[in-house]
């Protein structure tokens, strides 16, 4: 809750900084993702020894004007409304300076930025404007196949051009496990340190990447094992400000190679196109086999009527040229069928009929 006096300063610190005579320097841009967090410098540069009496910052969106996020006077800093608990005031005030550090970025926190700064006995205002730009989270759990490289990203976003003074990465396997050293760097020493210079879990396969002069402090992983699968925690520290950032990596194991046999597979470990395609073989595999089994058929049954039109006129010219043989045959041809009913009768007319032959002159 605030007190009578701090609200009663706020309209009249509103009327006091927004004066004709007011110094405003250009926007500057910066972008961020949903909780993440934003430093905006504000830095009054004068030669004069004068010491700051007033810092206010406000904030205009879409559907607001001039709301205010933070104000500073007497010694005493105070944010207001949806602001508190996620502004705070990093800069120096005696030196000038008076940058907000903006935590949990939220959609809604897109817009304009404005920063005053009164100094005492001084009429001229110095103001500075920044828009915030707000994109959709990163991810904070990536994936990645045993063997593979990884990027993990830590970018610290800022207006203000300040010095990284380390970088810190560490691992843990879980959430009550001991952590341990990934990498540290000391960019202004141009010094290197990981877990262990002669040994240890990510020796020579974890890298800086990252540009620390753009408070960049990201890493490439190099070789990923299974083991490699944990949170990993990012620290950038610029003085006594320190931004953190957590990444879960999740390690897929590679998969054993097998040799498939027409028998492992099944249609609904094939795709579409390769259903297609079996489906086509089998549909033209039948279609030829029927053709192939009706030009048989028609090749054996032209082969088969050429000797039985032969039989035929063989047997007219038989008759033309022996006429009573054609009879004694076809009589004989008779007895043969009676043979069923009975053999001794038959083979009796049989040999009468043989002998009919042999007396006729």
């Amino acid at each position: 809750m605030f007190s009578p006096l701090k609200l009663m300063l706020v309209p009249v610190l509103l009327d006091y900084f927004l004066g004709p005579n007011d110094l405003t320097v250009s926007s500057l841009e910066l972008t961020v993702h949903v909780g993440d967090s934003a430093l905006m410098g504000c830095v009054f540069q004068s030669a004069e020894e004068k010491r700051v009496t007033k810092v206010d910052w406000t904030f205009s969106g879409e559907h607001i004007k001039d709301d205010y996020v933070l104000y500073y006077y007497a010694n005493l800093s105070v944010p207001v409304g949806r602001f508190r608990n996620r502004a705070h005031l990093v800069g120096d005030v005696v030196h000038k300076d008076g940058s907000l550090l903006l935590q949990n970025v939220q959609e809604a926190d897109q817009g304009t930025y404005t920063c005053a700064i009164r100094l005492e006995r001084e009429s001229l205002v110095f103001q500075k404007a920044m828009v915030l730009y707000v994109l959709p989270e990163e991810p904070k759990e990536l994936m990645v196949h045993v063997g593979d490289s990884i990027r993990m990203g830590c970018v610290f976003q800022s207006t203000k051009e300040r010095c990284v003074t380390k970088v810190d990465w560490v691992f843990s396997p879980g959430e009550h496990s001991k952590e341990e050293i990934v990498l540290r760097s000391f960019p202004k020493l141009s010094v290197l340190v990981g877990y262990s210079q002669s040994w240890g879990h990510f020796q020579n396969r974890v890298s800086l990447v990252g540009n620390t002069s753009r408070n960049d402090g990201s890493i490439m992983l190099q070789g990923v094992r299974e083991s490699d699968g944990g949170n990993y925690t990012c620290s950038i520290h610029l003085g006594s400000l320190t931004f953190r950032k957590t990444i879960m990596l999740r390690v897929i194991p590679k998969e054993p190679r097998t040799l498939a046999t027409p028998g492992a597979l099944r249609p609904e470990t094939l795709g579409n196109n390769q259903l297609v395609i079996i489906v086509g073989i089998v549909c033209t595999t039948v279609l030829l086999l029927s053709v192939l089994i009706l030009v048989m058929k028609k090749t054996h049954g032209n082969k088969s009527s050429v000797p039985s039109t032969s039989l035929v006129k063989s047997l007219e010219n038989t008759k033309k040229a022996h006429p009573e043989k054609h009879i004694y045959s076809s009589i004989t041809t008779r007895e043969l069928m009676e043979e069923e009913e009975s053999s001794g009768k038959s083979e009796a007319t049989y040999m009468t009929m043989v002998s009919m032959i042999l007396v006729q002159p």
